[in-house]
């Protein structure tokens, strides 16, 4: 159990890392690619850390479901 929670914890990280040098770029969808990012830290943190992974289909879909809307009004804006 502590093992995939340091590797949830690394994977954050690296994610966090790769979020910070796509930030320098100039590229063309760099905000669509740094929204991505942010979508699976987001579920990183729900399923491993707040153990959504034990809890009802319910909840797992309408936390996907809020997260994917919210990402779209944000990229959207």
């Amino acid at each position: 159990m502590e093992k995939s929670f340091n590797i949830t914890w690394i994977v954050l990280i690296v994610l966090t890392i790769v979020t910070a040098i796509f930030a320098n770029m100039e590229m063309k969808y760099v905000a669509l690619i740094i929204l991505g990012l942010a979508f699976l830290k987001f579920i990183g943190v729900a399923f491993f850390f707040m153990e959504l992974k034990k809890a009802n289909v319910f909840w797992k879909v309408l936390l996907i479901g809020f997260l994917g809307v919210l990402l779209t009004a944000v990229w959207a804006i």
